[in-house]
């Protein structure tokens, strides 16, 4: 039916395309294109014989705005899966543009140099208007809008688990569960034990500048933001457990707080061992989490980037990671003039994703959506010009190829609410 490059090759990405490769009558044909194509070629030799999928791999740099225009054009696909860095969404974005393909990714822009005189003045301005001051967020990429509607092209914002599924549990709740939503708590639990003493789940780098970063939520048509890791929660999730949880920024929120009529509160909890912050604060006292470049025998290093080649490869984590995860979201409201709550989530085991496709859950629970999001826009359910995140279609084909495709989900009527 459709020719789909995909660019990127690690955790995520080897998910999203067995996936694609177990869903040959959509994704007849795909391109694996990354900076080591080594790694592009050994997972199409994997697949070799287990795929009606037509594969092929090439190199590319998706920081270079030439070699992704020429690599797209030669190729020639209906659309571009970014599954790479968020440092990379502008320039492929850029390329889809040039190319006239859509485009779809995992997670929103954020830049890989904060002192970049351009993006910094946008950042301050952003700081002082909006009120959080994360270094990612969505104003970069809708500001693309237009681009796209004269194009007549769709870029898809953020199709993994969180963003992504939990803004499609958002749309489903707000069409078929409630008339009015006042309250959204997003929850990501990972009760899984990779053994150890300090490892993060995906990219290192997004990983620690995320958790590292100030909290903040919305609430009455404003941002409020608190120190990082300040405002912490127990909650006991179905089949993990009592955890910890902490409230993060997270770029959902920011969507949702523009696509859900009426909302008074959204906050998104992170759960977190207390091993995992005993290193994370010494390593940041230490000054390993910065992003500046420092001088070293001569070198130029970024310490986070060197504590990244220092940690182990969260694409190495799956044969040794037990346990499970638990995602989604809570909701209060309204339903024919009474109270009502709801909580969707779904459950995810971390041996059964590495017995299926080589990883453990927190890169299965992304990969999937990213694959189903790609559907969606291939078989046109979602497809019309323009820049949008999830909860702006319609969620039900989502909601049930999540069903079909490994991430089944379910709904208490009476949860435990969050304090």
């Amino acid at each position: 039916m459709a020719k789909v490059l995909i660019i990127g090759c690690g955790g995520v990405a080897s998910v999203a395309i067995q996936k694609c490769c177990q869903n040959s009558d959509i994704f007849t044909e795909i391109m694996i294109a990354s900076r080591t194509k080594s790694k592009c070629d050994a997972l199409k030799e994997k697949l070799c014989g287990k795929t009606k999928t037509k594969i092929e791999t090439a190199q590319v740099d998706a920081d270079n705005l030439e070699e992704l225009t020429s690599l797209i054009k030669s190729y020639q696909p209906q659309l571009v899966m970014n599954i790479a860095l968020p440092y990379q969404d502008l320039t492929i974005m850029d390329a889809c543009l040039a190319c006239g393909v859509n485009y779809m990714d995992t997670a929103n822009y954020e830049p890989e140099n904060i002192n970049d005189p351009v993006w910094r003045a946008a950042y301050d301005k952003r700081c002082k208007e909006e009120g959080f001051s994360a270094y990612f967020d969505y104003s970069w990429q809708w500001a693309y809008k237009e681009k796209f509607e004269k194009a007549g092209l769709c870029a898809l914002l953020g199709s993994g688990f969180d963003p992504g599924v939990t803004q499609a549990y958002c749309a489903y709740a707000q069409k078929h569960l409630f008339d009015e939503i006042e309250t959204i708590d997003i929850l990501d639990c990972n009760g899984g034990d990779h053994g150890y003493p300090f490892a993060t789940n995906f990219n290192p780098e997004i990983n620690l500048r995320e958790v590292s970063a100030p909290g903040s939520y919305w609430e009455n048509g404003r941002w409020v933001e608190i120190p990082a890791m300040s405002v912490k929660r127990e909650y006991d999730f179905d089949q993990v457990g009592h955890k910890d949880m902490y409230l993060l920024h997270h770029e959902e929120i920011e969507s949702l707080a523009k696509n859900i009529p009426n909302i008074k509160r959204i906050r998104f909890f992170m759960t977190f061992g207390q091993s995992y912050l005993t290193h994370m604060n010494c390593l940041e006292n230490v000054g390993m989490l910065s992003t500046e470049p420092i001088e070293f025998e001569g070198h130029q290093i970024v310490p986070i980037q060197f504590l990244k080649a220092l940690l182990p490869d969260p694409a190495s984590l799956g044969p040794r990671t037990v346990g499970k995860t638990n995602i989604g979201c809570i909701f209060t409201g309204k339903k024919d003039g009474r109270e009502k709550t709801a909580y969707i989530y779904n459950v995810c085991d971390h041996q059964e994703c590495y017995q299926e496709v080589g990883s453990q859950a927190i890169s299965y629970t992304t990969g999937v959506p990213a694959m189903i999001g790609a559907m969606m826009l291939l078989t046109g359910k979602w497809n019309r010009p323009g820049v949008y995140t999830v909860e702006e279609f319609d969620p039900d084909p989502y909601m049930e190829a999540l069903n079909k495709w490994g991430l089944p989900w379910q709904i208490d009527d009476k949860p435990v609410l969050v304090d």
